[in-house]
């Protein structure tokens, strides 16, 4: 994971056998409620896989950008309009954002 004092970027939050080499997504919502209780939002930047957003509050907002692509403009725009409005709510708030491998492409 990459840390900024209000970003955190990880790889896909994981559950059944791809848990074992990727991050547990039981084991990232406990880190996100113990350090941030109710001040993230996860961004889901991939298009292919989701998860059950209950893990994490059904605070998570998913934009569909294929792996290893550039995103469409649009998609820019609403990712960059969405995290500008939930880090401006409180100056408590992150986010923690995901694409599949984590890597940025």
């Amino acid at each position: 994971c990459l840390f900024t004092d209000r970003i955190i970027a990880m790889s896909f939050p994981s559950s059944g056998k791809q848990s074992f080499y990727r991050n547990p997504i039981e084991e990232v919502a406990r880190f996100l409620d113990t350090k941030h209780a109710d001040h993230y939002k996860v961004y889901n930047l991939c298009s292919e896989k989701g998860y059950d957003p209950k893990y994490f509050h059904y605070r998570v907002e998913r934009i569909f950008i294929d792996d290893h692509n550039v995103p469409a403009l649009q998609d820019m725009l609403q990712f960059t309009a969405s995290v500008r409005e939930w880090m401006s709510q409180d100056k408590k708030n992150i986010i923690a954002i995901h694409c599949k491998g984590g890597k940025g492409g």
